[in-house]
């Protein structure tokens, strides 16, 4: 039977897709599983802001979406982290979750560089493209710049060593970055686990919604399809990425938005910290419950209903000014 899974064409990407490759024929031997690249809009421009493209949807899934619509796919793989939480496509579902990786965001830094040349960052400059990363950056290091930068992780950490500008959307340029500031998960998924400085702990920088938890999306009404990535459906993480997408849901929260969310599971216990910061740092709400981890969703209202309590959708509101982000 063959399956054709779309995907971004990024060495992430596809190393991802290999690894939902190699467990869907471990647990379906009779199943040819094939690799459709795709570029989406977002990865062809690494200039722009993601909102002019839609937000995440439009830059990284619409496309694959599209085809899986289309019949031209049997299933896609997403990061979770890059699937809109604010909105949902229909006919399409997530079949599986896979067994989350780090969680956590990591520093990299310029060779030449060391932890040592930090203190607060003063005279520093630091790259990323979230909000939230760069909100907590703020917290973490006053002193230093937050910067603009964009692009595949390999693609990411070659421009830092090289000392390469990063392209503006006005126009113009930044850089160079003495560091940047990525997901932990994907620097190891690329054989770059080396270059971690620094992994910050929840503390320091809670995570954004799904990260570190690969997605398998399928047509909703393929229930052959359905049935066989079900097999590797991690039961945990489904736990932890519906708590934490229900946050996003319901604080209708935008790929602008500085939201962070990171769900625990123990048992039967699923913990969730969730926290909405303001675009410089200066303010941040936050919301911690536990409850039945059979009902995620529920955890994840209740934390949102909390959030909302404290002023997240004044902090949420404001990041949609377009002259006061990053």
């Amino acid at each position: 039977m063959k399956f054709r899974i779309g995907t971004r064409s990024s060495a992430m990407a596809l190393a991802q897709t290999a690894e939902v490759a190699r467990r869907l024929k471990e647990a379906w031997p009779d199943l040819q599983p094939e690799t459709a690249r795709f570029t989406p809009t977002g990865d062809r421009d690494l200039v722009s802001r993601l909102d002019a493209h839609g937000g995440k949807g439009g830059a990284f899934v619409a496309e694959l979406r599209a085809a899986m619509l289309k019949g031209e796919l049997e299933a896609a793989m997403h990061s979770l982290k890059d699937m809109p939480g604010d909105e949902e496509t229909p006919g399409l579902v997530v079949a599986a979750y896979l067994a989350r990786e780090s969680f956590s965001d990591a520093l990299v830094l310029r060779s030449g560089l060391s932890l040592d040349d930090f203190g607060d960052g003063a005279g520093l400059k630091i790259g990323t493209d979230s909000v939230r990363r760069a909100a907590f950056l703020k917290r973490l290091y006053p002193q230093a710049q937050i910067v603009h930068y964009r692009g595949a992780a390999d693609t990411r950490v070659r421009k830092l060593d090289e000392g390469a500008l990063q392209k503006l959307p006005g126009g113009g340029a930044v850089g160079p970055a003495d560091a940047l500031v990525m997901a932990a998960a994907g620097l190891r998924r690329v054989g770059l686990g080396e270059r971690i400085a620094r992994e910050f702990t929840p503390d320091e920088m809670l995570p954004s919604a799904g990260q570190g938890i690969v997605a398998v999306e399928c047509p909703a009404e393929a229930w052959e399809s359905r049935r066989r990535i079900a097999a590797i459906d991690d039961v945990g993480a489904r736990a932890e990425a519906l708590a934490e997408r229900e946050v996003l849901w319901v604080l209708n929260g935008h790929c602008q938005s500085p939201i962070a969310a990171h769900a625990t599971r123990a048992g039967r216990v699923l913990r969730l910290k969730a926290a909405v910061l303001s675009l410089d740092g200066a303010q941040m709400a936050e919301a911690e419950s536990e409850g039945p981890a059979d009902r995620p969703r529920e955890l994840g209202r209740a934390v949102a209903a909390a959030l909302q309590a404290k002023g997240a959708g004044r902090l949420i509101d404001s990041a949609r000014e377009p002259d006061r982000r990053l």
